[in-house]
């Protein structure tokens, strides 16, 4: 019989309350509601302050509001309780959100790079002095929000959390390079007489571009691994397989596999055991493991274990 809705906790066992989820969505409505704001002041500031650094930078911030609600929309997926068409729930949905946010940062890395060579080409005057008021704010209003989401991401093990943190550091980044852009222009400009340094804004937009390309590439990839149902490392697999082998009755475990399904793992085992055990008590030896694990990992949502007998060489 399929679970349903009200099932979910026995198939999730301590993902009812979807307290997790709930925290990561938080974060991505915060980041989208500032990002929207910082978006519009940057961009007006670049346009007026005749920065075309400081308007990539705000077109930066445009692409990390669709990350957001990219995120918020793929965990508010995840966190739907398995149906008759998803048994396993709907957890891929936030490996998808962190695929699609990558693929965004790639995209916004290509138009900032494309658009900054133009700028280069193109005659235009110095950047206005207090655009550099405007980038000090961003940066600090930008690293504080990214540690922020970066914790929420590794207290709940969202790969989309963390990748919408990592779109604030880029933010950051561009930001950053911006200031030091308009930095040099604004004092290249004053000892020369402001030839031949009007481009260095757009130059550091063409790094803040590779910056943002990196991090859409480094985020890509954990995303990818979720999505291929690639095993997770010691630090998840070996606590799994240590509270199994500590039921008592249980001689061996066989094989274990485990996978990231959203902010859950899915765990599969071959437990062997004295041969000579009823199918009643290997059902409860089995039900000990499941319970041993799911003490030692919370986090591990659907639990198969496999009952072989223990047959010593």
């Amino acid at each position: 019989m399929t679970p349903t809705p009200n099932d979910r906790s026995t198939l999730f066992p301590g993902a009812s309350e979807g307290a997790p989820g709930r925290r990561g969505i938080r974060s991505a409505q915060l980041g989208a509601a500032v990002n929207a704001l910082l978006a519009l002041i940057k961009i007006l500031a670049g346009i007026i302050g005749s920065t075309y650094a400081l308007v990539a930078d705000g077109i930066e911030s445009l692409a990390d509001i669709a990350s957001s609600l990219i995120v918020w929309g793929g965990l508010s997926i995840a966190e739907l309780p398995p149906d008759e068409n998803h048994p396993f729930g709907h957890g891929k949905a936030e490996a998808l959100a962190a695929a699609l946010v990558s693929l965004l940062l790639l995209g916004a890395a290509a138009g900032i790079a494309i658009q900054s060579v133009i700028e280069i080409r193109t005659p235009h005057r110095l950047p206005a002095p207090w655009t550099l008021i405007v980038l000090v704010s961003v940066i600090i209003i930008k690293f504080v929000l990214a540690r922020r989401v970066s914790a929420i991401g590794a207290s709940i093990g969202s790969t989309a959390v963390s990748a919408d943190a990592r779109h604030h550091v880029s933010d950051a980044v561009t930001s950053a390079a911006a200031f030091i852009g308009i930095t040099i222009a604004l004092i290249g400009g004053r000892v020369r007489g402001g030839s031949g340094w009007e481009s260095a804004d757009d130059w550091a937009a063409v790094v803040a571009a590779a910056v943002i390309a990196y991090n859409g590439v480094s985020m890509l990839v954990p995303a990818l691994h979720d999505l291929m149902d690639r095993m997770p490392g010691p630090a998840v697999v070996q606590p799994i397989r240590d509270a199994a082998e500590s039921v008592d009755g249980v001689c061996f475990v066989e094989q274990l596999l485990v996978r990231k399904t959203g902010l859950h793992y899915d765990v599969a085992l071959h437990v062997q055991a004295d041969p000579c055990l009823t199918l009643l008590e290997a059902h409860s030896l089995g039900g000990a493991v499941k319970a041993a694990i799911r003490a030692r990992q919370p986090a591990a949502a659907h639990i198969h274990v496999h009952m072989e007998p223990y047959l010593p060489s």
